[in-house]
């Protein structure tokens, strides 16, 4: 039978990730393999397979006898990852977008989340809350029930977090505006307002990030 417990490696490297999606370490802090192994109680073996399988999916740079760079995120990036998002929760919308049951249940869901948020956000737990937010998000996803376009999507989950971490972390007045965006978006997915989603989205997550609005969108 296939062993199926995590290894010494794989428990390093969700250790590290999750320390990076956090804000604890931030980009641009450099730290070494013997940090980790000190905090995790490994063997420097397992956390420089870690940092390998960190430096592939591009959280970390590593410099040899120096250590590992936490990467931070690039305004490009950022960019990038919106845009994904973006295209992928408005497209899934529009799968059901003609179904009211499932507009409705998935509105159902998404008031339940935003209760959880309100929630977290009296408590100023900010990375639950990023994590809350990455769920209700994926809440339209999952139901727009395209796996390939849901695979990708859950390949963004971590990159969300950090950035929303990141974004309520860094201006106070970020949590009551994402669950008054949060709120809209509910409303515009009961609705079945594909081009009204498209647009409240791209302005949520611009604001939220502090970036420029999508292009072609008003």
């Amino acid at each position: 039978m296939r062993n199926t417990e995590p290894t010494s490696a794989d428990r390093a490297y969700t250790t590290v990730k999750e320390l990076i999606v956090s804000g604890e370490l931030p980009g641009g802090e450099l730290i070494s393999e013997g940090q980790i192994a000190a905090r995790t109680g490994t063997s420097r073996t397992p956390v420089r397979e870690a940092f390998l399988r960190l430096a592939a999916e591009g959280w970390m740079r590593l410099y040899p006898k120096r250590g590992a760079l936490i990467v931070p995120i690039a305004p490009d990036e950022a960019a990038h990852i919106v845009d994904a998002r973006r295209l992928v929760e408005t497209g899934s919308l529009a799968a059901f977008a003609d179904d009211a049951a499932t507009r409705s249940a998935v509105a159902d869901l998404m008031r339940a989340s935003l209760d959880r948020q309100r929630a977290l956000a009296d408590d100023g737990d900010a990375l639950r809350f990023a994590a809350e937010d990455a769920d209700f998000h994926t809440l339209v996803v999952t139901h727009g029930a395209n796996p390939l376009l849901s695979t990708f999507y859950s390949g963004l989950r971590d990159r969300q977090r950090r950035m929303t971490t990141n974004s309520v972390a860094r201006n106070p007045t970020a949590w009551a505006s994402i669950v008054d965006d949060h709120t809209r978006l509910t409303a515009l997915v009961e609705q079945g307002d594909v081009a009204g989603f498209e647009v409240a989205l791209s302005r949520h997550m611009a604001a939220t990030h502090s970036l420029p609005h999508s292009r072609g969108l008003s």
